[in-house]
């Protein structure tokens, strides 16, 4: 068996042709001269980058490797698929490649004798809508360095030193990270700087800009940048920008030390890019509504991306899991620790929306009960999975769509971390006598080293040993419970004087919702979210609707004998309470109709939190301004 089992290995590491699959393990070692990333960006009818990387090479076998593994997206998503027309030369003569056989993202070129570097051309065809994200559009683009370049393997990614040039739409502005070398009409040269930092450096660029100083006269800058796809998205009032400039304050006031030299918003108001939040560590990708300021008070549900993505700098960013922290960007990342990356990102991203008036206390309690419904009554998948095992969800389902969310569960360590971390908070002040909380954890986790922006790792036993350096307790064990376990995830609620309830009447976080889903969310009622149209969207596992039969993808035709609407659905189930005959649904499902009844008589019910009297409010607490 032994003998077969090497013999089989021998088998794969060969391809069809008998040429052994070999690309170069990442080496500490240094990089000899500087990789030249030479992007056009002017097809924007058609959607096309045209790439042209230069790398310095010796005679023999090169490896190129296009980025496999992206930080942010802690998946092996890199766009593979979109390169095409790969020539490869040297001196001018082109070279033949080979792709590795058992990795898709690598390619070999026989360097001649005589040549000291190669340059590889490729187009990336960016998505025309129903292939992915749309990144380009006649208004604006963004460009991401990892899907438009190539780099060596066998370097470490932070030893090589790499310059990028990008060729833009007349007249277009930009803005990025990177530190501008020259303009030369639409071409833009940028400084040198390692390729690490170069992929965590995108660009926005489009024909209506305007840039907003966020902390006038600092010697750090900092910067909002906006897109949008027409001009008068982009008339701001001033109390609007103040509270963005209090956002980059209390981030200051909780972290008490900065890992950047500068940090450039990247907001697209559009309806035509590509939604995207996106971090980096001196820069973020984030898109919002096209009434993001023209329309304030409507637009309200999405203003913490900011604070969620900004925050990431500290946490994701400059300190990120140990597992997460790869030589280059073609080795597996390990994404255990996404409950802290993303998990507390989110607790504070809401927090500093408040903190900063982005959000009212009140906007900001509605959000909070909606995220509490979801891990009290929305997800009864916890009941088979743990939120630890949903950090596998970037590999697992790489946020494509899921039949039944609920119950397979998918990247709950966002939401669901962030209710661990609540009751993280709540322990700490009942530890301290309501003298330290989780303020003091991330001063004392994120916020050494100021101007640093080296990575930084974290393993689970340092998060353990700062908690017991803010209050001693088994954190450990605490956390482990949490994240092993199968129970709700809402105790820290009642540590904040709050409790979770469920009335006949949405909040205005959930109608926010309802009507950026455009649909009406009946998921703690009946069990189903339902469009105008009556396609329905989502099933509660063991709901009345799914133990009806209903599931994602029917579409309702007729409800009590009459068409279809949403409205009446709900007036349906408020008058079900006291008339006891079943909902009576026609149904289509693919070819066929069904009637279907579903005898629920409980009304509509809807996420609220209620105070508990006696008990101090550590929320109001909690969100106040630093």
């Amino acid at each position: 068996m032994k003998m077969r089992a090497i013999a089989l290995s021998v088998l794969l590491a060969v391809s069809a042709t008998g040429v052994q699959a070999q690309t170069p393990p990442p080496q500490d070692v240094a990089f000899p001269g500087l990789l030249r990333i030479d992007v056009d960006a002017r097809d924007i009818g058609r959607r096309i980058f045209k790439v042209k990387t230069t790398v310095p090479a010796r005679p023999g076998p090169l490896t190129l490797l296009y980025p496999q593994w992206l930080p942010g997206a802690h998946s092996p998503s890199g766009p593979i698929d979109k390169l095409a027309g790969l020539v490869v030369t040297a001196n001018g003569t082109p070279l033949q490649w080979t792709r590795d056989p058992y990795d898709v993202y690598a390619f070999t070129v026989q360097v001649p004798q005589g040549a000291s570097e190669v340059v590889a051309e490729f187009k990336f065809l960016s998505s025309q809508g129903a292939q992915g994200r749309v990144v380009m559009t006649p208004d604006m683009l963004n460009l991401q360095w990892n899907a438009n370049s190539l780099y060596p393997a066998g370097v470490i990614t932070r030893n090589i030193q790499a310059q990028a040039t990008v060729t833009l739409p007349p007249g277009w502005s930009y803005a990025t990270a990177l530190d501008t070398e020259r303009r030369e009409g639409d071409t833009v040269v940028f400084k040198p700087i390692s390729y690490d930092h170069l992929v965590d450096s995108p660009l926005f660029a489009g024909r209506h800009f305007q840039r907003f100083d966020l902390d006038p006269g600092a010697k750090v800058p900092v910067h909002l940048n906006v897109f949008a796809d027409e001009a008068k998205s982009l008339a701001a009032k001033p109390e609007q920008i103040q509270a963005h400039r209090a956002l980059v304050q209390q981030m200051y006031k909780l972290y008490g030390a900065r890992h950047f030299d500068r940090y450039e918003f990247l907001l697209a108001l559009t309806d035509k890019l590509g939604g995207i939040g996106l971090e980096h560590q001196r820069s973020s990708e984030n898109s919002g509504d096209t009434g993001y300021f023209t329309e304030w008070d409507k637009t309200w549900l999405g203003r913490d991306l900011l604070p969620h993505e900004f925050n990431h700098s500290w946490n994701g960013k400059y300190r990120r899991g140990a597992d997460l922290t790869t030589a280059n960007f073609n080795v597996p990342m390990g994404d255990s620790l996404l409950w802290l990356y993303e998990g507390q990102t989110q607790f504070w991203g809401q927090v500093l929306a408040a903190r900063s008036g982005l959000w009212s206390p009140q906007q900001t309690r509605d959000v909070l009960a909606n995220v509490a419904g979801t891990y009290d009554r929305g997800r009864p998948g916890l009941a088979w999975r743990n939120l630890q095992d949903t950090t596998n969800d970037p590999t697992i389902a790489q946020r494509r769509a899921l039949a039944f969310r609920n119950y397979q569960m998918s990247e709950d360590y966002y939401s669901g971390g962030q209710m661990v971390w609540l009751e993280v908070e709540g322990k700490l002040r009942a530890l301290t006598g309501n003298k330290r909380g989780l303020d003091d954890f991330a001063k004392a986790f994120f916020g050494m080293n100021d101007g640093d922006w080296n990575v930084n790792p974290y393993t689970f036993d340092e998060v353990v040993s700062t908690l017991n350096g803010v209050a001693p307790f088994n954190w450990a064990s605490f956390l482990r419970e949490r994240l092993d376990g199968h129970g709700p995830l809402t105790g820290g609620l009642e540590a904040a004087g709050w409790k979770l309830v469920y009335t006949d009447t949405p909040n205005e976080a959930f109608k926010a919702q309802e009507t950026r889903g455009k649909n009406s969310n009946l998921l703690y009622s009946i069990g189903m979210s339902v469009s105008e149209s009556g396609y329905i969207g989502d099933v509660l596992w063991d709901s009345p609707a799914f133990n009806a039969g209903l599931t994602p993808g029917m579409s309702v035709v007729a409800l009590n004998g009459r068409v279809f609407k949403a409205e009446q659905l709900k007036e349906a189930i408020t008058a079900a309470r006291t008339d006891k005959a079943p909902l009576t649904l026609l149904v289509k499902n693919v070819d066929r109709i069904d009637t279907v009844t579903l005898d629920y008589h409980d009304g509509l019910k809807y996420p609220a939190l209620e105070r508990i009297a006696g008990k101090p409010d550590r929320l109001a607490e909690l969100w106040k301004a630093r």
